[in-house]
């Protein structure tokens, strides 16, 4: 075999793998989106007067909104956050938001800039993870984005425990705060359970969260477009 032909069949294996990863990665993205329009807990209903959640989404990511205190319940965030200045600077706040996500994403995204290109590709990647929380004076207003349901006590009860179960606690068993100041005045980051990767993202998180509680979401939500679609089925049902 001569040298002209050696490198055509070199060629025509390096244009097979390419061919065969897109093809692998298309099937990939299909399995995904098409996870969005399988219902998980398809028969959820709201409860009349029940604890007010919002799922909010900046097009990018998505967040879970709950009541800062909600008395039925007896959940008080500002005492699970562990954080005693916290109490005159956000007491008279309504709403506590978490978002669960890269810590590499979330931390060069400071400044409101996005995330090099080099993060993005390291995110695919297994990595370490942050709980983002910000707090809310009201209620954020519903639009395209924000989403309201009223859910039971118990699916309540639920979904706190899971937002809890998310953070990493530290040594004596609070929350890890990993840094003392977010993008704003108002939001920070703690340590989070868990590792961020392709199939594991933040959307996957809320999505996952709120399956977990009892209330609709995504069989698979890759994106917050796809979380948004199964919580707007179940605010219309």
């Amino acid at each position: 075999m001569n040298h002209l032909s050696a490198l055509r069949m070199n060629s025509s294996w390096l244009l097979y793998g390419f061919r065969l990863l897109m093809a692998a990665v298309a099937a990939l993205l299909l399995f995904l989106l098409t996870g969005t329009v399988v219902p998980v807990n398809r028969h959820f209903r709201q409860t009349p007067d029940g604890v007010p959640i919002f799922i909010v989404s900046n097009g990018f990511h998505s967040d879970v909104v709950v009541p800062l205190r909600e008395l039925r319940t007896h959940t008080d965030w500002l005492q699970k956050l562990g954080q005693p200045t916290w109490t005159s600077q956000f007491g008279r706040y309504q709403y506590a938001a978490f978002g669960w996500g890269s810590e590499g994403f979330f931390l060069d995204s400071y400044g409101g800039h996005f995330p090099r290109l080099s993060t993005t590709l390291r995110a695919a990647l297994p990595g370490r993870a942050l709980m983002h929380v910000g707090f809310y004076p009201a209620a954020p207003a519903t639009g395209p984005r924000v989403i309201s349901l009223r859910i039971s006590e118990a699916q309540y009860q639920k979904l706190a425990q899971l937002i809890q179960q998310s953070f990493q606690a530290d040594s004596v068993g609070k929350f890890a705060l990993r840094n003392p100041a977010g993008y704003t005045s108002h939001d920070f980051f703690f340590r989070a359970g868990g590792k961020y990767h392709l199939l594991r993202t933040c959307n996957d998180w809320t999505n996952r969260t709120l399956g977990r509680a009892g209330i609709r979401s995504a069989w698979k939500a890759p994106l917050a477009a796809s979380v948004l679609y199964q919580v707007r089925r179940a605010q219309r049902d």
